[in-house]
């Protein structure tokens, strides 16, 4: 397998990432450990942008292993190495790394900016609800931003396809204001009194929710 191959669709959790012994180093965070019974070092890195490198040396010599990297050479040690390889990535995908069920380009903008911003990452509560996922302020535990995907006809939408939204806070005061603008919707599943929600399609910009965003934290204090 690939490197891509074994972290598509997932998302790195940092916490979980440190808990399982990565250390910060500059701006990636890195794990090391030894492989083919110990006679070779893997060096395993995730950067902020969710990128992840893999890096095999032999001691012996301080020199970079490469041969496991290409499925046409053969053989028990390459294959051993191979594995092992793969069997580290296989391990710290699942302990490590979320299921990221969010396709659109908005969404993961959105994502981004969150992580880069207020340094926090979203958190799958539901397993019944893979497609749902929150964001909560460190300090006091609130949810300020929820991401979904839900049928479109759920939100007034006339059409059946899932579609990616996000549900954000908003003084009272406010709530009217938005929604008689005609790009907002009705918080769903959400106090219809205190959130709004958004379709994740472009019809709002992604700077604009960027904004919106960071209102629904300063609101998320009590």
């Amino acid at each position: 397998m690939t490197i891509e191959e074994i972290f598509k669709d997932k998302t790195p959790n940092f916490k979980k990432l440190e808990a399982f012994g990565f250390k910060l180093k500059g701006d990636v965070l890195e794990y090391k450990s030894l492989i083919a019974k110990k006679q070779f070092l893997i060096t395993v890195t995730v950067a902020l942008d969710k990128t992840v490198k893999t890096k095999v040396l032999d001691p012996a010599s301080d020199s970079e292993y490469v041969l496991h990297r290409n499925q046409q050479f053969a053989g028990a040690f390459i294959g051993m190495v191979r594995d092992d390889h793969d069997r580290l990535l296989c391990k710290i995908a699942e302990c490590c790394f979320d299921s990221c069920a969010f396709k659109s380009p908005q969404a993961l903008e959105l994502i981004n900016y969150v992580r880069d911003t207020h340094g926090d990452q979203l958190e799958f509560l539901w397993k019944s609800a893979p497609q749902c996922a929150v964001w909560r302020r460190k300090d006091t535990g609130k949810w300020y931003g929820v991401i979904m995907a839900v049928l479109g006809h759920r939100i007034g939408l006339d059409t059946d396809e899932k579609t990616e939204i996000i549900d954000l806070r908003a003084a009272d005061m406010n709530i009217d204001e938005l929604l008689g603008s005609g790009k907002f919707l009705p918080g769903y599943h959400m106090s219809k009194k205190h959130w709004y929600t958004i379709c994740l399609d472009g019809s709002v910009p992604t700077q604009d929710i960027c904004g919106l965003i960071d209102k629904s934290y300063k609101f998320a204090v009590k």
